[in-house]
């Protein structure tokens, strides 16, 4: 455990009172110390100036993220007939419905995302007290209600990412590895910020992103200016 103490003090020490820096000056820090014995996750946290227990002011969408995000994305498809053949296809990793509705019901979740055709709600509605919680609820705003199985699941299974305002108006994801080129990285944090900047519901008033933070897995936030980020 001393060892990972010291490790831990070490990145903390390299990156105290570092703050409100460019995107590249803090992925290359992350980078630097990103010294785990796994390839660890990039992720991305932002503070966001809106109320989401107002309807007005939820934010929510997708985005797919041009180096995509390195990790390996479960999919499950709720579906019948030829629609579960294409989702078949298309490298889903479970398709069902009544089956597959019973499994989760019994706990078992080994997915990462969940989508459904228009026709499949009534079965996957049932499921909202297990789904809902774990932000995996087919949604067609997000493009996991649809009948286009086949690119439903090529763009979840190819870097896809969905975010949602949490409470107090938090949205954070993983947006790469830490073994990604800095550019990669610096790519995606762009386009995800950019999806965000997107989203801005009609009811936001005042500041909207207030402050955007990035750190490994194992390390440290550190703040990005939200100018920089946002390309102002």
């Amino acid at each position: 455990m001393a060892k990972l103490g010291k490790r831990t003090r070490a990145v903390r020490e390299a990156v105290a009172g570092v703050e409100d820096v460019t995107v590249e000056q803090a992925v290359a820090l992350i980078k630097a110390n990103a010294n785990a014995k796994f390839d660890e996750t990039l992720e991305i946290a932002m503070n966001l100036g809106v109320d989401t227990r107002h309807a007005d002011q939820m934010v929510r969408g997708v985005v797919g993220l041009p180096n995509g995000t390195g990790k390996t994305v479960r999919v499950a498809v709720f579906a019948r007939g030829p629609k579960a053949e294409e989702a078949q296809a298309a490298g889903a990793d479970i398709v069902g419905a009544e089956d597959l509705m019973e499994t989760v019901q019994g706990g078992t979740i080994e997915f990462d995302r969940c989508i459904a055709t228009p026709d499949m709600m009534p079965i996957v509605g049932r499921l909202g007290k297990v789904l809902g919680p774990r932000n995996l609820m087919p949604n067609p705003k997000v493009g996991t209600v649809t009948m286009d199985v086949k690119e439903a699941v090529e763009a979840a299974k190819g870097g896809q990412v969905q975010f949602k305002a949490e409470k107090g108006g938090v949205v954070h994801a993983g947006i790469g590895k830490a073994s990604f080129d800095q550019d990669k990285l610096v790519e995606n944090i762009k386009a995800f910020v950019d999806a965000v900047a997107k989203a801005k519901p009609s009811g936001a008033k005042g500041t909207y992103m207030k402050k955007i933070a990035l750190s490994s897995t194992m390390g440290p936030g550190v703040t990005v200016s939200v100018d920089d980020a946002a390309g102002h």
